[in-house]
């Protein structure tokens, strides 16, 4: 039976209801979702960042090397043109964190560097699981106490290539929030932005008891100084650097 067979019998997915089984992706005609008319203002919410260092491309590249052979047996003899931060290889390292700004006026970062990992039960609420400097599985990740929402302003989750290839599009980086209840909510980080070293990725904000998510999605050049521009947070910054491993 076809797809399109199975579609007019009735047979179309279905989302289930709650859990991580319902997928949310905010998109730039559906870029906010309340996490409060969800059901989902409490609680921790853990935001990962997923990503990995693509090599496919190799194959590929090869293979239409073989072809060309076929049609011009001359360039066996010839050799290949390797051309700098090529699609073969990419080494990045990509760090997830977080711009905060509580009710109070206090302000500040989440961040790997400067190992400022932040505190879940005390100010800003916010915690960084830690640092992955090498793309694995399980990534990074953030969590928010939404029992303090009322504390929170606003916090703006944002990514930045500290080391490596600027190269979002080619990272398959996919931010994913899972809130205490309801569906989760996905954000990726798949368009082209040359040379872009950081990217604004979502907004949370408490507007009058109001908890929501807007997807941002803001590729700058620079590094947090340039965000912390955009988006009006007036702190202080200097060059910071990762112990090496």
């Amino acid at each position: 039976m076809s797809f399109l067979d199975n579609w007019r019998r009735g047979g179309a997915p279905k989302f289930e209801a709650g859990g991580a089984s319902y997928v949310v992706e905010l998109t730039k005609r559906n870029p906010v979702i309340s996490l409060t008319k969800q059901g989902a203002a409490s609680g921790h919410l853990r935001v990962n960042l997923s990503w990995q260092m693509r090599t496919t491309d190799i194959g590929m590249r090869n293979s239409q090397r073989g072809g060309s052979l076929l049609r011009n047996p001359g360039k066996m003899f010839k050799p290949e043109v390797v051309q700098a931060q090529g699609p073969a290889v990419v080494k990045i390292d990509l760090d997830l964190a977080c711009l905060y700004e509580l009710k109070d006026g206090t302000k500040g970062v989440v961040q790997p560097l400067g190992n400022f990992l932040g505190d879940i039960n005390a100010a800003p609420y916010v915690k960084l699981s830690g640092d992955d400097r090498f793309g694995s599985p399980s990534g990074e990740t953030l969590y928010i106490n939404l029992d303090h929402r009322d504390e929170i302003k606003r916090l703006l989750i944002f990514v930045y290539i500290y080391d490596g290839t600027p190269a979002f599009d080619r990272t398959h980086a996919v931010v994913t929030l899972y809130p205490s209840s309801g569906p989760r909510v996905e954000i990726g980080l798949d368009e082209r932005a040359p040379q872009a070293r950081s990217c604004a990725i979502f907004m949370l904000e408490n507007n009058k008891g109001d908890l929501t998510v807007r997807r941002e999605v803001k590729y700058v050049y620079g590094f947090q100084s340039e965000l912390d521009r955009l988006y009006g947070w007036g702190l202080q910054w200097g060059r910071g650097y990762k112990s090496k491993v």
